[in-house]
């Protein structure tokens, strides 16, 4: 077997040094937007400069809002779960879905006449006992 050739620090060092004053990518790639407005961009990986993993990141509709809203499809492109972004089709047929989701679940809602708005306002909650103490040392009814 034939050794590999030796590897040499100073070319190493040199080559290290001559690559870093290569320009850098720091804008990313549009790569699309969701239909709450938001914006995504990815900046591809780069082995040759150690960068394993592409840079992705979205610009919110609403820079001011603290709850920032996202399609499960661009989230999953974000955090690296897919390889490719969403398609326009894609997102269009899994909106349809949610809204008819909606509509069934407003159909359902109205047909059996339950809603949870009331049933939060009438007071759902743990029952109570006479025998049983809400304050300490105090009976029930007592202030």
């Amino acid at each position: 077997m034939s050794k590999p050739p030796p590897r040499s620090v100073m070319k190493m060092i040199f080559t290290n040094f001559i690559n870093s004053f290569r320009p850098r990518q720091i804008r990313g790639n549009y790569m699309g937007d969701d239909y709450f407005g938001n914006k995504y961009y990815e900046i591809p990986a780069n082995p040759s400069i150690g960068k394993r993993k592409p840079s992705r990141w979205f610009e919110p509709a609403n820079k001011e809002a603290f709850d920032q809203e996202r399609t499960a499809e661009w989230d999953a492109w974000l955090r690296g779960r897919r390889d490719e972004p969403p398609t326009k089709e894609e997102l269009s047929y899994n909106l349809s879905v949610i809204e008819m989701k909606k509509a069934n679940a407003k159909k359902i809602d109205e047909k059996f006449g339950t809603n949870q708005k009331e049933q939060n306002v009438t007071g759902m909650g743990y029952p109570t006992y006479d025998e049983y103490e809400l304050v300490p040392g105090k009976k029930r009814g007592e202030k």
